[in-house]
């Protein structure tokens, strides 16, 4: 009986986890540098604001602030088939960022852990305008 039951757990959790339309991975900067590295044409959102964006940026990123009224309108216009990687400050707002690209149905979505701190802490470029 208890093998029946871990095989219909199982089940389940293959079900849930194979119908979800979306999935967010955090990573680590070294991770999100390869990943982002390896993905074909990647779609890459800084969320921070136009003042933090003039701090530095990573290089390729499209500045979409996420306290901008028209925040949902502009990640709207991404291609919800082709991965997006995001990033903040810190994480936090790149994983509020990550939650509403779920909301909208987006496939694939890697969030910075971290944000530009743990970038920069690791040596990593940023572009200056």
């Amino acid at each position: 009986m208890k093998m029946l039951n871990f095989v219909y757990f199982v089940i389940a959790i293959c079900f849930t986890t194979a119908c979800r339309p979306f999935v967010t991975t955090s990573l680590e900067a070294d991770l999100f540098e390869k990943t982002l590295g390896q993905t074909p044409d990647p779609q890459l959102i800084d969320v921070r604001t136009p003042k933090e964006f003039t701090e530095g940026y990573l290089p390729g990123a499209s500045l979409m602030d996420i306290k901008d009224a028209n925040f949902d309108s502009q990640i709207l216009a991404l291609d919800k088939n082709r991965p997006v990687f995001v990033y903040c400050r810190s994480g936090k707002r790149s994983l509020e960022a990550a939650n509403i690209l779920e909301k909208y149905k987006f496939k694939l979505v890697y969030n910075l852990e971290g944000g530009i701190i743990a970038w920069k802490d690791k040596g990593k470029a940023v572009v200056m305008p």
